[in-house]
C-alpha cells in the first residue's frame, strides 16, 4: 500500500484517479480548496484535506505531504482569474509543491501537464493559452531538475469520453489537440505510479491503440528533453 497525495483533488481527472488507487489498496489523500467539495472526494474512497495550493506556503504543503510516498499534481487555474492566477497556480504553486515534496522527503512526483509542453514556444505568442503553456513548461522544467523521482504526463485535448485503456505515446503534430479522455489520463497516472521504468520520463500521449501498460513501459528518453 502506498500513501498518495493528489493536488487538485476535486478536478475531473483526480475524481477518476482516486477510486483506481483506492481499489488497488492505496491510501489516497486529495487536497481541495473548498470544504464543500469534501463529499465528492469521500465518495471516491479518498480522504479530503482542505489545503488551497494557491495560498498554502511551502511549509504548509510539506505538512500535508507528510508520510506520502508520491504526490500527483492534477491542479490548474483552468483559465479562471486571468493570467495572474494562471501564473500563481500553474507555475508558482506547482514549483512550491515540488519543493515541499522534497522537504517532506516524498520521493515520487507525477505531473499532469499537456502534450505540447516542450520547446521554446509551445504555443504562438498570440495564443489565448500562451500564459498557461509557458507556466506549465516552466514548472515541468523545474521538476526535471528537482532531484525528485518524477514523471511528466502530456495528454492531448481532454475529453469526457469513456476510458478505453489504450493510448498512443509520441509527439504528434497538433498533439495538444489530439483527443485524450480524462479517464484514460487517470488510468495512465495510476499505471506510472506502479511502474518504476517511468521515472525520469516525459510521456506525451493521446487516446490510441496500445494498452496503457505496454505504452508506458518503453518511452523514448528523448522526450525528456523539454528544450526540443
Amino acid at each position: 500500500m502506498s500513501r498518495i497525495v493528489i493536488i487538485g483533488g476535486h478536478g475531473k481527472v483526480a475524481l477518476l484517479l482516486a477510486p483506481l488507487l483506492v481499489e488497488r489498496g492505496d491510501d489516497v489523500v486529495s487536497l481541495i480548496r473548498d470544504p464543500a467539495q469534501a463529499e465528492d472526494v469521500e465518495a471516491t474512497g479518498a480522504t479530503p484535506l482542505v489545503v488551497s495550493v494557491e495560498d498554502a506556503s511551502q511549509q504548509e504543503l510539506a505538512a500535508a505531504f507528510d508520510g506520502a510516498d508520491a504526490v500527483v499534481w492534477s491542479a490548474g487555474a483552468g483559465g479562471k482569474g486571468g493570467p495572474e492566477r494562471t501564473e500563481a497556480i500553474d507555475r508558482e504553486a506547482a514549483i512550491r509543491s515540488m519543493e515541499a515534496a522534497k522537504a517532506a522527503s516524498v520521493p515520487r512526483y507525477v505531473m499532469v501537464s499537456f502534450a505540447g509542453s516542450h520547446g521554446q514556444d509551445p504555443v504562438p505568442a498570440d495564443h489565448p493559452l500562451r500564459t498557461y503553456a509557458m507556466a506549465k513548461l516552466a514548472a515541468d522544467r523545474h521538476l526535471v531538475a528537482s532531484g525528485l523521482e518524477w514523471t511528466i504526463l502530456g495528454p492531448g485535448l481532454l475529453t469526457l469520453d469513456e476510458p478505453t485503456g489504450r493510448i498512443d505515446v509520441g509527439r504528434f503534430d497538433g498533439g495538444s489537440q489530439a483527443p485524450t479522455s480524462r479517464a484514460n489520463v487517470a488510468a495512465v497516472v495510476a499505471a506510472v505510479l506502479a511502474e518504476p521504468a517511468t521515472v525520469g520520463k516525459v510521456i506525451p500521449f493521446r487516446d490510441g491503440e496500445t494498452p496503457i501498460a505496454e505504452a508506458i513501459a518503453d518511452v523514448p528518453a528523448e522526450y525528456a528533453d523539454l528544450d526540443s
